[in-house]
């Protein structure tokens, strides 16, 4: 254990590293995502229960499956097709954001389909940015938005949200400079589960029009929501278009991780630069992708409803079961996405103790030291790909884990 911990470790603390040196290129100041490596220390610990990646157990809709028929049956679908997506999927999805997310698709905006909404992010930094410019991201961030903004040779600029994870209006607004050219949301939240209301989102779409920079809104985990709290799009705010990026993902909703299909909603006086950025990317976002997404699209609300039910039961007995965690641990409400954020007062590093909970319980966490925490010992606890049997037993190991090693630790 010491040894692999000791590897990791390097590995972690030297990719989360900002100090650059001129002799360096850009990647090498820039966070190695920290799941491959906790994927691996899981695989040399066989019967380790993972609460670490995000995804969802179930699998894409037969009609996403089916739809590849029509893919194989058509000879041009293997060449080239439109860099931002084929016409019949960017149709489908204007649709279903007039339906579910009340945006409206006119002369002013546009969609764009893309390899999953993590290249909608890089897309968007990419068409708005100079070098040195900055962004603003609300803390806890998503790891692969601060990492992209690195390698745009811009600046992330980190703004603690409250005890709860929402947003700190005053806090933003002062964070604004001449630089700025846009504020970041994830609501539902990864990493932290958190649901932005309507209201705050508001309040910060209304910022951006009047400081002039954009507000690019993450929202991949927008039917993920429980005990009846709604999800709010800002592009569906009034005189919200010309300042909103607004960036969709199949992965989670329709099974679809290793499909990479996402899309992004944005002004229409950004699509040329997007487009270049695409183009040079990427050329046009995989079709046969593309196809299945048509056909998962086209799914009946049934689908999802059987499947958000099934997650909210995992979610029920996850939560009961935190309830259970020893008095140096916090846990903030988390009405949507399928992650909660535990705070444990400990002297021990995340990273060991994740390590710990993995060799020695058999359970394995996302450190959350990755999403941008430095205060203390974070966890982030993903409950989207279990079983209600498999979310008792994980979330007992855990809970197990974090009092007895806490324990240990006091007592030395």
């Amino acid at each position: 254990m010491q040894q692999w911990y000791l590897d990791l470790t390097y590995l972690f603390k030297s990719s989360m590293s900002a100090i650059a040196k001129t002799s360096r290129s850009r990647m090498q100041t820039i966070q190695s995502p920290v799941i491959p490596l906790i994927g691996e220390l899981i695989q040399k610990n066989p019967g380790t229960i993972s609460l670490g990646q995000g995804v969802v157990s179930y699998a894409p809709p037969h009609s996403a499956i089916s739809a590849i028929q029509d893919f194989l049956a058509n000879s041009q679908s293997h060449k080239y097709q439109s860099v931002i997506g084929i016409p019949e999927l960017r149709d489908t999805i204007q649709r279903k954001l007039l339906h579910d997310n009340q945006i409206a698709i006119d002369e002013n905006n546009c969609v764009v389909v893309t390899a999953g909404s993590n290249m909608g992010f890089l897309n968007a930094i990419l068409a708005i940015t100079n070098a040195e410019d900055e962004i603003i991201l609300n803390t806890p961030y998503y790891f692969n938005h601060e990492m992209a903004i690195r390698m745009a040779n811009c600046h992330p600029i980190l703004v603690a949200t409250d005890d709860n994870y929402q947003p700190r209006i005053d806090s933003i607004l002062r964070a604004i400079t001449s630089q700025t050219k846009a504020i970041v949301t994830i609501s539902p939240n990864n990493p932290t589960g958190a649901v932005y209301s309507a209201e705050t989102l508001q309040k910060i779409n209304l910022t951006c029009q009047e400081a002039g920079i954009y507000h690019i809104s993450d929202e991949a985990y927008e039917y993920f929501t429980y005990n009846q709290i709604k999800h709010a799009s800002p592009a569906s705010f009034p005189n919200s278009t010309a300042q909103t990026i607004s960036l969709f993902s199949l992965s989670k909703t329709y099974g679809f991780a290793s499909w990479r299909i996402g899309y992004m909603v944005i002004p229409h006086d950004l699509l040329l630069s997007v487009k270049k950025v695409q183009d040079t990317n990427l050329i046009c976002p995989p079709v046969i992708s593309q196809y299945a997404a048509l056909g998962a699209l086209q799914v009946e609300k049934s689908y999802l409803q059987h499947h958000l039910a099934k997650i909210t039961e995992v979610r029920n007995i996850v939560y009961q079961q935190l309830t259970n965690l020893p008095n140096n641990c916090y846990v903030a409400t988390a009405n949507g996405a399928f992650y909660f954020f535990i705070k444990v007062q400990t002297t021990m590093s995340d990273l060991e103790l994740v390590t710990k909970l993995i060799e020695q319980y058999q359970v394995a966490v996302i450190p959350g030291s990755t999403f941008g925490t430095d205060d203390g010992c974070y966890l982030r606890v993903a409950y989207g790909a279990l079983t209600p049997e498999n979310a008792t037993l994980g979330i007992s190991r855990l809970i197990t884990g974090i009092t007895e090693l806490t324990q240990s630790i006091n007592h030395e």
